[in-house]
């Protein structure tokens, strides 16, 4: 049985996370996202608050939490910022995420608490130039020589691909095309032949720095490959089903900014004698985004208690991701309507959560990847 009512961590997480957005995040946010600083010292505190490391166990240095706690950190850092939001995703669910599931005790004691305390920032390269849904046709290459593997190629759209200190990076070891000829591969900052790219100059998520990475003969030792040669793609596909429940809880955070925004501003906002909330043109709008609200918070939390239980979450992730992220395209949309000329100024909150909220129907699958996906599920 499904049970939703919040349990004492994440009362705890939330009321932290208030505080801590409040004082190390709204006075800077603007200017970050103004100038697309990656503040890489708020990643810093949050990991000695535990989220950097929030699913990793305790004998990690993790803080051993499960996906609903996860949900309620995410949400409520995306409810201010979604560039923070995004990032501090990203390094749990993907880098991080990818050495919890399929590394080796030697590899996780080596990784997961640097990883789980703040101290390192994790990247994770799947996607290349001309391989964002069609990841199997990627070119970044490593062949074996010895005992170790040389990794030639690039990846594009990294997230921390210039300030993170270990990637996990997925690379051709096989044939073109074959789902067992992909192997995924720990690679630290500082390994010659690894370098960062270009930083890509984004609409919005502006103070998550993403960039590409680049391998040029970069020689990795054999004992950094994660779980078995070949298995890569199928471990990627693995931990794209958890972090689609965080990109889902990004979006959560993102409408639910918005909305909260709208109803502040059209109890505050008066025109013809009366405030905007009273007319049923204004009213309408903020029980529509209300309502999909409530329903992908729903799809998230069931992807999450699935996620928990350890059962089979593919489709689920893929319907909270897919309805959580147009329902937060649809509320800071709506939500700049209500505002009016105002809400296309920076003076008001809702200009960046309209900016911020394409990403999420972009990023980790598509929309129409995710409907493929539900899809394909349906009539097998």
């Amino acid at each position: 049985m499904m049970e939703f009512s919040e349990n004492e961590n994440q009362k705890m997480i939330r009321d932290m996370l208030r505080d801590f957005c409040d004082k190390h995040i709204r006075p800077k946010l603007m200017e970050w996202d103004e100038s697309q600083t990656f503040p890489r010292e708020v990643f810093t505190e949050l990991g000695k608050l535990g989220l950097m490391g929030v699913l990793v166990p305790e004998e990690y240095g993790g803080s051993g939490f499960g996906y609903l706690e996860y949900v309620t950190a995410i949400t409520e850092l995306g409810k201010v910022c979604g560039s923070i939001g995004l990032s501090m995703a990203a390094h749990n669910s993907l880098c991080t995420g990818h050495i919890l599931q399929f590394g080796n005790e030697e590899q996780k004691r080596k990784y997961l608490p640097k990883l789980a305390s703040g101290e390192w920032i994790g990247a994770w390269g799947l996607t290349e130039a001309n391989t964002g849904s069609d990841a199997m046709r990627m070119k970044c290459v490593a062949q074996q020589d010895g005992d170790y593997y040389v990794l030639n190629g690039t990846k594009n759209w990294i997230t921390h691909g210039i300030s993170g200190e270990v990637a996990v990076v997925l690379a051709r070891t096989g044939e073109l095309l074959d789902s067992r000829g992909i192997t995924a591969f720990v690679v630290e900052r500082g390994t010659p032949g690894f370098m960062a790219g270009k930083k890509e100059n984004k609409l919005g998520m502006r103070a998550s720095e993403t960039a590409e990475l680049i391998f040029d003969n970069c020689r990795i030792h054999k004992s950094q490959v994660l779980g078995n040669v070949g298995d890569g793609f199928i471990q990627a596909m693995k931990v794209l089903d958890g972090g689609r429940i965080s990109i889902a809880a990004l979006s959560l955070g993102i409408g639910k900014g918005a909305i909260e925004a709208s109803i502040k501003y059209a109890k505050e906002r008066h025109q013809f004698g009366q405030p905007i909330a009273n007319f049923q043109a204004i009213s309408f709008k903020l029980a529509d985004m209300k309502t999909r609200y409530e329903a992908a918070e729903l799809l998230t939390l069931q992807a999450a208690d699935l996620k928990n239980r350890g059962e089979k979450v593919t489709v689920q992730s893929a319907m909270a991701k897919y309805y959580a992220s147009e329902m937060c395209v649809y509320a800071s949309t709506e939500a700049i309507q209500i505002h009016g000329g105002y809400g296309y100024t920076k003076d008001f909150p809702v200009e960046k959560f309209y900016r911020d909220s394409k990403l999420c129907t972009i990023g980790e699958g598509t929309s129409e990847i995710q409907k493929l996906v539900i899809a394909k599920n349906l009539l097998s």
